[in-house]
């Protein structure tokens, strides 16, 4: 059915998925997550793009994907691999690629981005975007920014940035939260983010991550913008475009519709049951087993079991509040894989 006739019969517009392959886990993860796509979300009407950086100057090593068995795999899933070349990021930011690679997808249609190490569990179709008003992953921590002692704080960070470009602050804040706690401040995991136009976010995403950049503000003096800088760039996209914290129902996405698990290990620790089940069931299949257990977390994980015992390690009623205990434990029995 063409995407018009789509609109015109369901009253909304198809929309393209996006997530960034390389040759490297990401290649694999992209896989899974074309199959869970396919699996949870069968009636999914876009098209699913597997960018992928191109071989040149911003590269030691040829970043593409190239196994042919690897490409037949996400053909058969209906992905589409799409080139981009990096002309600002690349080998010394790959967090940038999500960036420059929206630059590639066609213009003026709906998105959604997806890391790779994320699952669709849910059916896709029901999460009622409006892409008019972007949004990003609040599944977060407060990571950025790393206020010192003797300052400046989060307000006059974040201020400064607002400032930069021209934005207003203040209608950023969420005043339910106290002063100087980071949750008061616009700010996202950049896991999914979402707009009517690729080309309009992408453009003003590298225009300001580049700027933050490259041209230092005094506030930032003493914080890490590797590996944060697309998730500080993030907020300040979404606001200016009219986005914000409250665009999207509540569990949906990162909730029962998509599971961003980053790692397998802790995805067996603390996911729950049907994330797991969802994982195994797409991982079956022999022509997808036959790609997936070439990536050895996916190898020991699933088809050989330690992800099982690992779950049992665990009460997910009951898990410690920190990540960083979840890893030592698992580490401690010699499951760690990554």
């Amino acid at each position: 059915m063409a995407k018009q006739q789509v609109a015109k019969t369901t009253g909304r517009r198809p929309f393209n998925i996006v997530v960034v392959g390389q040759n490297n886990r990401l290649q694999y993860e992209a896989v899974l997550f074309a199959a869970s796509l396919r699996h949870s979300t069968p009636d999914f009407d876009g098209r699913l793009f597997v960018a992928h950086p191109q071989p040149g100057p911003k590269w030691d090593e040829d970043p593409s994907i190239q196994s042919d068995e690897l490409r037949a795999a996400l053909d058969m899933l209906g992905a589409e691999l799409l080139p981009f070349d990096n002309k600002v990021f690349g080998q010394t930011y790959p967090h940038g690629n999500k960036i420059e690679a929206l630059l590639a997808l066609p213009e003026g249609e709906p998105f959604v981005f997806f890391d790779t190490d994320t699952l669709i569990t849910g059916d896709l179709m029901s999460v009622p975007f409006d892409f008019s008003r972007p949004t990003a992953s609040l599944k977060r921590e407060g990571t950025w920014p790393q206020p010192t002692l003797y300052g400046p704080g989060y307000t006059e960070i974040w201020r400064a940035l607002y400032t930069r470009f021209g934005l207003d602050f203040e209608s950023s804040l969420d005043f339910d939260q106290p002063d100087e706690y980071w949750r008061r401040y616009l700010y996202f995991n950049a896991g999914f983010f979402y707009y009517e136009c690729p080309h309009k976010f992408g453009h003003r995403f590298l225009t300001y991550a580049r700027s933050i950049r490259d041209t230092p503000l005094p506030e930032l003096v003493c914080q890490s913008l590797n590996p944060w800088l697309d998730q500080v760039a993030l907020p300040l996209v979404i606001h200016s475009f009219g986005g914000g914290r409250d665009s999207l129902p509540e569990g949906l996405l990162d909730g029962t519709v998509s599971c961003h698990y980053r790692l397998f290990p802790l995805l067996y620790a603390r996911e729950a049951d049907h994330v797991v089940k969802v994982l195994e069931e797409v991982c079956a299949p022999n022509k997808i087993k036959k790609v997936l257990k070439n990536y050895e977390p996916l190898k020991k994980m699933v088809y050989q079991g330690k992800g099982e015992k690992i779950r049992e390690m665990f009460d997910r009623e009951n898990l410690p509040h920190k990540e960083q205990a979840i890893r030592n434990r698992i580490k401690s029995k010699g499951l760690w894989l990554r």
